[in-house]
C-alpha cells in the first residue's frame, strides 16, 4: 500500500463529525458533498488525501488537490466548496494546528542556506505538492492514532518533523512568518484578532494602524496582503458569517441579529448577507437547519 493510500484508510476510519482526535492539534475531515461552506479559520496545515478543495479569500482562488497541502497563516473568514466529493468517493484531508511556540525553534534551527526568503508581506495562504518526506511523517503520526501510549511521546516529535519539511519546502516563507515575532504577519494579527473579538463595533484605521506599529498606509498595504481584503471587508465577512451562526439556532430573529453583529440598518444586513450566502437571511437560515442532519459539523478548510 502507497502512503497516500495509507493516509487515505486511516483518515477514512478515524474521522468523527467534529473534526478532533485524540491527538492534541491533529484533525480528520470527510466530507461527502460539494456544498459550499464559510468558516474562520485558524493557522493551519491541511493535507488532502482524497478529492479536493476550492477556497477563496477575498479575490483570491486557491485549490488543492490529493496529494498537495494548504497551509493558513492567520484567523482568515474564507469560503470553499470540496470538490470531486461524493458519499462513495468523500473528500479525505488532515489538519494539523500550527502553533507559533513550536514552529519558532525550528525557525532559527534552519540552515541559512534552506531558509525560505521574503516572510514579509507574502499572503496567509500558500499551497504546494506534499513532498514524500512530509507525507511519509503525516502517515506515521496517523498510526499512532491506534497506539495511544505510543503517541503522547512521539506524536510532539513527529508534529516538529511535519513542520520542518514544510519549513524547508516551497510553503516555508508562510509558514515562517507565524514563528517570526518580528514579522509583518505578526503584527497585522494584532489587528486581525481586535477584529475578530469586537466585530461589531466601529472601526478606526488610525488605532488598528496604532495595534500593528505601522502607518495607515502601511498597515493598509500589509492587511491586504496578508488577508486578501481590506479591514472593512474583513470585518463584514466576519460579521455575517457570525451571524450566520447565531440565526440556525435562532431563525426569528433576523433583525436582532443583524444589529447584534453591528448592522444598523436591518435592508443593509439583509442586502449584503443575501449577497454574500446567496439567499435572505431568515430562508438561509431555514435552509441550514433543515439540512443539519445530513451536513457534517465541522470542514476543514
Amino acid at each position: 500500500m502507497g502512503v497516500l493510500a495509507e493516509i487515505r484508510r486511516d483518515i477514512a476510519v478515524h474521522a468523527r463529525p467534529d473534526l478532533h482526535t485524540p491527538i492534541d492539534g491533529l484533525l480528520l475531515s470527510k466530507v461527502e458533498n460539494e456544498e459550499p461552506g464559510y468558516s474562520l479559520t485558524e493557522p493551519l496545515l491541511v493535507v488532502m488525501a482524497q478529492g479536493g478543495k476550492r477556497l477563496l479569500l477575498g479575490d483570491q482562488v486557491y485549490e488543492y488537490r490529493a496529494g498537495q497541502c494548504l497551509v493558513v497563516a492567520a484567523d482568515l473568514p474564507v469560503t470553499g466548496h470540496f470538490l470531486d466529493s461524493s458519499p462513495r468517493h468523500p473528500a479525505l484531508s488532515l489538519g494539523l494546528v500550527l502553533r507559533p511556540a513550536v514552529i519558532a525553534p525550528l525557525v532559527l534551527r534552519a540552515p541559512a542556506g534552506r531558509r525560505p526568503r521574503q516572510a514579509d508581506r507574502l499572503p496567509a495562504i500558500a499551497t504546494s505538492e506534499a513532498s514524500p518526506e512530509l507525507l511519509d511523517a503525516v502517515a506515521r503520526l496517523l498510526r499512532l492514532l491506534d497506539h495511544p501510549e505510543d503517541a503522547r511521546v512521539l506524536a510532539p516529535l513527529l508534529e516538529q518533523e511535519i513542520l520542518w519539511r514544510l519549513l524547508t519546502g516551497p510553503s516555508g516563507g508562510v509558514l515562517r512568518q507565524i514563528g517570526l515575532a518580528e514579522s509583518s504577519l505578526s503584527y497585522v494579527n494584532r489587528a486581525i484578532r481586535w477584529i475578530r473579538d469586537h466585530y461589531a463595533e466601529p472601526i478606526r484605521i488610525g488605532e488598528l494602524a496604532g495595534l500593528a506599529g505601522m502607518s495607515p498606509s502601511a498597515f493598509h498595504r500589509h492587511f491586504r496582503a496578508v488577508t486578501a481584503m481590506s479591514p472593512v471587508q474583513f470585518q463584514k465577512r466576519i460579521r455575517l458569517q457570525e451571524a450566520r451562526s447565531l440565526l440556525v439556532a435562532d431563525p426569528g430573529d433576523v433583525a436582532g441579529i443583524g444589529h447584534l453583529v453591528g448592522y444598523d440598518s436591518p435592508s443593509q444586513f439583509s442586502r449584503e448577507y443575501r449577497r454574500l450566502f446567496g439567499a435572505p437571511p431568515g430562508q438561509d437560515a431555514a435552509r441550514l437547519r433543515a439540512d443539519a442532519a445530513r451536513r457534517p459539523a465541522g470542514q476543514l478548510p
